[in-house]
């Protein structure tokens, strides 16, 4: 007797104390497959027979069983499961994890549960017990395929349990098996002419009947079409292209899966209640013509349509409106519904038609995928998706993807047969100036600077940039600005330092500047104010996200504003709204969160246990063991975390809502009109100097020619002085600002960090004569070349600002810069030792 069920599925084994569902499950399924009730009663309970741990043991045994299903193994549930709510529990975790669920029952005559029960010294309960697993059975059994489960299998005898066989099936969406080569073909909306043309330029021979209609396609040898869904409505000849598909699919020249559109005729061709629109009355009309028998065929057709297959090995997957990985190979009305129709946000866009979720965007999967529903000017791949849908029945083209080639092939729609609601394309003069669009932002982007050229952004950074600026970035038309990340000097080759000014100043000096200015580094939170002067105006992260929620940020807009219009900078940089480069203090005013689970987290736990250990070594030799060697080791690590804890202190002080909070500016990058990267940075810190009142502190600096000697040792012994009584460090930049060296564009600024505060960076120990060594060789250059790009982006962004260019011209080259940086280029993100933790920010 052959039990047929998924390859991936939940089995549900049902039946009565004594029915002999253990022994199944051992005799069919893995140990690893298996999970039962007794066996987790044992794990929580050291009983396998305590009924009270039953909840506890239920509650493991679904946590398990869902991670197995989420990583794709079919799981066994070995348990009574007579009762319809138990049963119920592992139908929604089975829906929930896109799986089909089976129930295989056993369930044999009484006297063979209870003469199984009598033998088992463990079983020690009444007859009663399996006459009410039975009786629950019975009022039950046939309406466990109205409960969800997709598969019954009843056993009812013993030899009708020892002559059972379990053959897994493959799912129906898995053709993991074909491996093409493919042509998979876009949505066709009934454009039975252009697909003609298409096939024949893909080399397919067209097969017609008496009628001179074409009824199949042959392929060229090797390969096969697969069709993306949306064969039918809006197009001049639903019927003539359902022929040609179904003929094609009928004789395995071709594979189609379904689209909205096709499920939706089903219903009305079947009577249901529909709203007859988006093309489908010219279908209804079109096959009102034709035989009874051809609508017959093209229910039966539509009906059986798949949502979405896996092909080629797991490596290829085709769904009408795309699929993310984690539901490929699955089955579940989540499933379909997802392949069918996408996801959207609840919103509709001017038009009235859904907002749709950009999922390719996230799509991080191994698999291809390749998809229709959402109509595009042009294909474009989006994180090794693409989508075939070029708008054909709206006067676009009709596109397919020669699969594994990766080679578009289209023609062009003979003429608009239906009016798209929304506009297939938005020409560029009639775009609104502050209207962003998607494709601005998606693939593979380069943007042109004027001081560093074309600047490339990969489709996997834009897609890391989307999801942070989509979920979290403030309004875009504020968002004007985002700071470039900060190279470190070259590695220090004195002994103790990894980091110090001489080799900045060297830098420099060897690139042809000779004039720097040392700032110092504030440690706190790198913030972009813009301020507004009649009201308004925003503070925002280097990631683009708002720094305080209302009203403290308006709080502190108001402040700063006090101070730009005491300073009386409206009226002499004739403007009426300004952008600061400033860095907000203290670093606990926004990372608290992060020095709390992080930092000090690592700083109580180090302390702790060296303390502990180092008293104890102490002791032990004091009573004559020789620990000297471990216990001047270990002396020397609580040394570095007492440091590594009071590096993160220094930089931490009381708040209390804005009481305590200050902004130290040391840049003014735009205004109405204009931009200001043509002055150098006394002149910068001077306009910016004038801004009175609590909020603001100064930025300390130095002005150093990197050609005098007596010059560039003030200028280390001030970053001695500074690093010494608990500051991070200073920031080396040209004086002039602005530079272009023989080589291009000169780094904007170096960082130049204290031997202490690098422990916060790489670790309490990193100052270890072996662990300084291995720093030594951390890779600088991708840091340096990401700098520099994110610089010109930047300063391409504020010229746009200052020239009055469309938002999303502005907007491109701010979100280029957060894109590049999903780069991981941070040195110190490779080079974590131990007891340290990379503190993930990107500050000046």
């Amino acid at each position: 007797m052959e039990l047929k069920i998924p390859d991936l599925c939940l089995v549900v084994l049902v039946g009565a104390s004594g029915s002999g569902k253990s022994t199944f499950a051992r005799r069919h399924f893995a140990p690893t497959q298996v999970l039962s009730s007794d066996f987790f009663r044992g794990l929580v309970a050291d009983d396998e027979n305590d009924q009270s741990a039953s909840a506890a043991a239920f509650e493991a045994l679904h946590f398990v069983a869902g991670k197995r299903l989420d990583a794709g193994r079919t799981t066994v549930v070995d348990a009574t499961n007579v009762q319809r709510a138990d049963r119920a529990q592992l139908v929604e975790l089975a829906r929930r994890h896109d799986v089909l669920p089976v129930a295989i029952v056993l369930d044999p005559p009484e006297e063979v549960c209870l003469a199984r029960n009598a033998s088992r010294p463990d079983r020690d309960f009444g007859a009663h017990v399996v006459r009410r697993h039975r009786a629950a059975l019975r009022k039950s059994l046939k309406f466990l395929g109205k409960e969800g489960f997709k598969r019954v299998h009843v056993l009812r005898t013993e030899s009708e349990v020892d002559e059972a066989v379990i053959v897994p099936e493959r799912l129906l969406n898995d053709l993991r098996q074909e491996t093409g080569p493919f042509d998979v073909i876009g949505d066709v909306h009934g454009c039975r002419a252009e697909l003609e043309d298409l096939l024949v330029r893909l080399g397919y021979a067209l097969v017609r009947d008496d009628l001179g209609r074409p009824v199949d396609a042959v392929p060229p040898e090797g390969r096969r079409a697969a069709f993306v869904g949306d064969l039918v409505d809006r197009g001049p000849d639903t019927p003539g292209v359902l022929r040609l598909v179904m003929g094609m699919v009928e004789a395995g020249h071709a594979l189609a899966v379904c689209g909205n559109h096709e499920q939706k005729l089903v219903r009305a061709l079947r009577g249901r209640n529909v709203q007859v629109k988006h093309g489908l009355a010219e279908s209804l009309a079109q096959l009102a013509a034709e035989p009874e028998e051809f609508r017959e065929r093209v229910v039966r057709f539509c009906d059986g349509l798949i949502a979405h297959y896996v092909l080629d090995g797991g490596d290829l997957v085709i769904a009408h409106a795309g699929l993310p990985e984690r539901f490929h190979g699955r089955a579940s009305a989540r499933v379909r519904s997802f392949a069918l129709y996408g996801d959207t946000t609840g919103e509709t866009d001017e038009y009235g038609l859904p907002v749709r979720y950009p999922w390719a965007s996230e799509y991080r999967g191994k698999a291809t995928v390749l998809y229709g529903h959402t109509p595009t000017p042009e294909v474009e791949w989006v994180n090794n998706t693409l989508c075939l849908d070029t708008g054909v029945v709206f006067g676009g083209r009709l596109t397919a993807l020669r699969y594994p080639e990766r080679e578009v092939v289209a023609v062009d729609a003979h003429e608009v047969w239906y009016e798209p609601v929304r506009p297939l394309v938005v020409p560029e003069a009639e775009r609104e100036p502050d209207v962003l669009a998607l494709s601005d932002v998606t693939g593979r982007r380069s943007v042109e600077t004027a001081h560093r050229g074309r600047i490339a952004v990969r489709p996997e950074q834009a897609a890391s940039a989307l999801e942070v600026m989509s979920r979290f970035a403030i309004d875009p038309h504020a968002l004007l600005y985002l700071p470039p990340t900060m190279a470190p000097t070259a590695t220090s080759r004195r002994p103790d330092v990894l980091e110090h000014p001489e080799d900045a100043f060297a830098e420099y000096r060897h690139a042809g500047v000779r004039e720097v200015i040392c700032e110092e580094k504030h440690m706190g939170s790198r913030a972009v104010v813009l301020v507004r002067r009649d009201g308004g105006g925003v503070v925002h992260t280097r990631t683009g996200r708002a720094f305080f929620d209302p009203p403290m940020g308006d709080d502190l807009l108001a402040r700063v504003r006090e101070g730009v219009t005491a300073a009386g900078l409206w009226d002499e940089l004739d403007t009426d709204w300004l952008l600061l480069d400033t860095e907000l203090l203290p670093w606990n005013a926004k990372a608290s969160g992060l020095i709390k689970e992080q930092y000090a987290s690592v700083g109580a736990a180090a302390t702790g246990a060296l303390g502990v250990a180092a008293d104890v070594l102490a002791r032990t030799a004091d009573r004559g063991v020789d620990v000297a060697g471990l216990l001047a080791r270990t002396r020397s690590r609580l040394a570095n975390a007492t440091g590594y804890r009071d590096a993160y202190l220094r930089y931490v002080r009381p708040t209390d809502g804005l009481t305590g909070v200050t902004i130290a500016p040391f840049q003014l990058l735009a205004a109405r009109g204009r931009t200001f990267h043509d002055r150098d940075h006394l002149w910068h810190l001077d306009v910016l100097g004038r801004l009175r009142g609590e909020v603001f502190t100064r930025t300390r600096h130095l002005v150093v020619d990197t050609t005098d000697d007596e010059q560039v040792a003030a200028g280390i012994r001030w970053w001695e002085e500074l690093t010494a009584a608990g500051g991070e460090g200073v920031v080396v930049k040209p004086l002039a600002n602005l530079v272009h060296g023989e080589r291009g564009l000169v780094q904007p600024g170096v960082k130049v960090r204290g031997r202490e505060y690098l422990r916060i960076i790489y670790g309490p120990d990193y100052t270890e004569p072996e662990n300084l060594e291995r720093l030594r060789k951390r890779g600088l250059g991708a840091k340096r070349s990401l700098a520099i790009r994110e610089y010109a982006l930047g300063l391409e962004a504020l010229e746009r600002v200052a020239r009055d260019e469309p938002l999303w011209r502005v907007h491109e080259c701010v979100f280029a810069v957060l894109a590049l940086e999903s780069e991981p280029v941070d040195p110190h993100a490779h080079w974590t030792l131990p007891f340290g933790w990379a503190d993930g920010r990107r500050a000046r």
